[in-house]
């Protein structure tokens, strides 16, 4: 599933080539057919991103709510003359967004729908700080992971605590602050918790600037490659089996709430975890 920065950069990128102007909505696949009709030919306004979140705002009020989810994603495309050369839609697209020089198709969301600002604000207010956002009160998940016997590894996770934060961002981060992934949020500190956080906004911006996760320090990068080609480069993440960039202890895996969790049981203070495997 896409991280946060992702959606970000979606946000930043479709408000430079849409916004200010209309836009051609369609539905070559038909199953958001009278979403797209409800905005085709209005402009553009705004697009922004709240987490794993995009909205596309439209003149008038309508807004155009999308969740990736684990398959969804957008295919950007340059368009040739003056709004010539649409290429035909490739698989099933959900929705298809055409603009004065660049269109984009999207296949595969958990969510495409069209929304009001009440329901925008309804779905935004079930979500806790964004790192990438700059109104973000991280007060307000301080709050929430203390109060939480869940471990802190699911509570990073939980996007009613965190917003944006995927997979990857948490097992990184925990282990670059040598955390135990299943300590309960109730024994995380307050200092603990605002370097996690201001170690976030900073990793997540150069994703969001760079287009590519980037969490290992410099002075840690001994050669160790990234877990499949085209992937990040990770300390944890996707290497159980692996030795530890730090440590050379063999990194560990377990299923968490549904998703896989990797740490060092070394330089993360020991956890072993329930069913923990080595690969």
């Amino acid at each position: 599933m896409p991280e946060g920065h992702i959606l970000h950069r979606l946000a930043r990128l479709h408000q430079r080539r849409f916004a200010g102007a209309p836009v051609a909505v369609s539905s070559p696949q038909g199953r958001f057919e009278s979403g797209a009709a409800a905005v085709h030919g209005r402009p553009l306004t705004r697009a922004e991103a709240w987490g794993k979140h995009l909205f596309h705002h439209y003149a008038g009020g309508a807004i155009v709510h999308v969740h990736l989810g684990i398959y969804g994603h957008f295919t950007e495309f340059q368009l040739s003359g003056d709004g010539g050369g649409v290429p035909e839609p490739v698989g099933q697209v959900r929705m298809r967004m055409i603009g004065a020089e660049y269109g984009t198709d999207l296949r595969g969301p958990a969510a495409c729908e069209v929304v009001d600002e009440a329901q925008a604000a309804d779905v935004i207010a079930r979500l806790g700080p964004d790192p990438l956002r700059g109104d973000a009160d991280p007060a307000l998940a301080f709050k929430r992971i203390t109060k939480s016997r869940r471990t802190i590894a699911a509570l990073l996770m939980d996007q009613s605590v965190l917003a944006g934060v995927g997979n990857v961002y948490r097992s990184e981060v925990l282990f670059r602050h040598q955390i135990d992934p299943y300590r309960p949020g109730s024994d995380i500190g307050e200092a603990e918790l605002a370097a996690i956080w201001a170690d976030l906004v900073a990793l997540m911006k150069v994703g969001l600037r760079r287009g590519n996760i980037v969490v290992v320090r410099p002075e840690d990068d001994h050669g160790a490659p990234a877990y499949a080609p085209g992937k990040p480069r990770t300390y944890v993440y996707r290497r159980a089996g692996e030795p530890c960039r730090l440590c050379a202890t063999t990194v560990r895996t377990a299923e968490l709430e549904g998703r896989n969790v990797f740490w060092c049981p070394s330089c993360q203070g020991g956890a072993v975890g329930p069913r923990a495997q080595s690969s």
